[in-house]
C-alpha cells in the first residue's frame, strides 16, 4: 500500500459474505469482524467487533432480495462506522436495488433509485462501487463518487476460452444495444437485436429478430435475469430463426421464481452469470456457470485505497 499509516478494512453484511471473503483473499487481508443481529421485533443491530478509527473501510453488500433487509443492514453498518470515526467509508454494492425505478413512467410514480442514493449518502458513505447499473444515469443520482464497474471483460474472456464458431451477439431489447455491441466488438462478431414489446412488468413478448442468426451460435447479453421470461422468449425466437445454439449471459442473476425452472427447461445451452448475487442451492441449475467478480472488486478497492485510477479496469 502507498502509506504505511493507512489502514484498509473490508466488512460484509449478510447478503453475500462468500463474495466478501473472496475479495479479501484476493487482497491478501482478513475480513473485518462485525456482527449483525436481529431483535425479537425484527429490528437490525450492526456492531463493529474491531476498531475502525482512522481506517478506510469498504462494506460489501449487494442489495438483492430481501432488498429491504439488505438495504437497512448497509445503512446501519455505514452509520456505525461513521460514528466509530472511520476515515473513509465506501459502499461496495455489486447489485444495486431499485435500479429499474430510475424515472417516472406514470403520474405520481416515485424515483426509488434516487431515493436509495439519497439514503446511502445521508447514512455517511463517501464513495460507492457497483457493477453494471441497469441505468447508467443512476451514477448522477449520487453527490459522491461512484465507480460503475463492468462484467463484460470477464464474460468476454470466458466466451473466448470456449472457442465458439460463427458467433453472433444478440441484444434482448433495444435498450441493451450499447452493451451488446461492446461484447460483439470484443468478440469480433456481428450483432442482432430482439424487437419486443412489454405489455406489463415482468412480461415480454418477442416481436421480431433484427439481423441474420441462421446457422449461428447466438449469445444473448443482458444486465440481469429476473424472472427469465425475456431471455427464454428470445431464445425460442432465435431457434425458430435458425440459430444452432443459444447462450445467455448476464451480470446479475436475480432469478425470481420461476426463473430457475424455466431457464433449465428452455432451449438455452448455457446460462453464464456472475456472483454479484449469492445464489442459494435451489436456484443453482445444471445449465448455470458462475463467474467470479471478486478479483475485479478487489482490484477496484486496491486502486481506490492506493489513490490510483479505477478507469483502467474498464479496458
Amino acid at each position: 500500500m502507498t502509506e504505511s499509516s493507512k489502514r484498509l478494512k473490508v466488512f460484509t453484511g449478510n447478503a453475500n459474505p462468500e463474495l466478501a471473503r473472496e475479495i479479501c483473499r484476493c487482497l491478501g487481508i482478513e475480513l473485518g469482524q462485525s456482527e449483525i443481529l436481529r431483535f425479537q421485533d425484527g429490528e437490525i443491530r450492526a456492531r463493529n467487533m474491531e476498531t475502525v478509527r482512522g481506517a478506510e473501510c469498504f462494506i460489501v453488500q449487494p442489495l438483492n432480495y430481501p432488498s429491504a433487509e439488505h438495504i437497512m443492514e448497509l445503512l446501519i453498518m455505514i452509520d456505525a462506522m461513521r460514528r466509530a470515526s472511520a476515515k473513509q467509508i465506501c459502499a461496495v454494492i455489486p447489485y444495486y436495488a431499485y435500479a429499474r425505478q430510475d424515472r417516472k413512467t406514470q403520474p405520481r410514480d416515485p424515483i426509488t433509485a434516487k431515493l436509495l442514493a439519497n439514503l446511502i449518502t445521508a447514512a455517511g458513505a463517501d464513495r460507492v462501487v457497483t457493477l453494471d447499473l441497469h441505468a447508467g444515469q443512476i451514477q448522477g443520482f449520487f453527490d459522491i463518487p461512484v465507480d460503475n464497474l463492468r462484467a463484460i471483460p470477464i464474460i468476454t474472456e470466458y466466451l473466448k476460452r470456449k472457442q465458439l464458431e460463427d458467433v453472433i451477439v444478440v441484444s434482448p431489447d433495444v435498450g441493451g444495444v450499447v452493451r451488446s455491441r461492446e461484447l460483439a466488438d470484443r468478440l469480433n462478431c456481428p450483432l442482432a437485436i430482439v424487437d419486443k414489446r412489454r405489455p406489463r412488468p415482468n412480461y415480454a413478448e418477442v416481436m421480431n429478430i433484427i439481423g441474420d442468426v441462421e446457422g449461428k451460435v447466438a449469445i444473448l447479453l443482458d444486465d440481469m435475469i429476473d424472472t427469465g421470461g425475456t431471455i427464454v422468449n428470445a431464445a425460442h425466437a432465435l431457434i425458430e430463426k435458425g440459430a444452432v445454439e443459444v447462450y445467455a449471459c448476464c451480470s446479475h442473476a436475480v432469478f425470481s421464481p420461476p426463473a430457475p425452472e424455466i431457464l433449465q427447461s428452455s432451449p438455452l445451452k448455457e446460462v453464464v452469470v456472475t456472483d454479484s448475487i449469492h445464489l442459494p442451492p435451489e436456484k443453482v441449475i445444471p445449465k448455470l456457470t458462475v463467474l467470479s467478480v471478486a478479483p475485479l472488486f478487489a482490484e477496484a478497492i486496491r486502486r481506490i485505497f492506493d489513490e490510483r485510477p479505477v478507469s483502467k479496469l474498464f479496458d
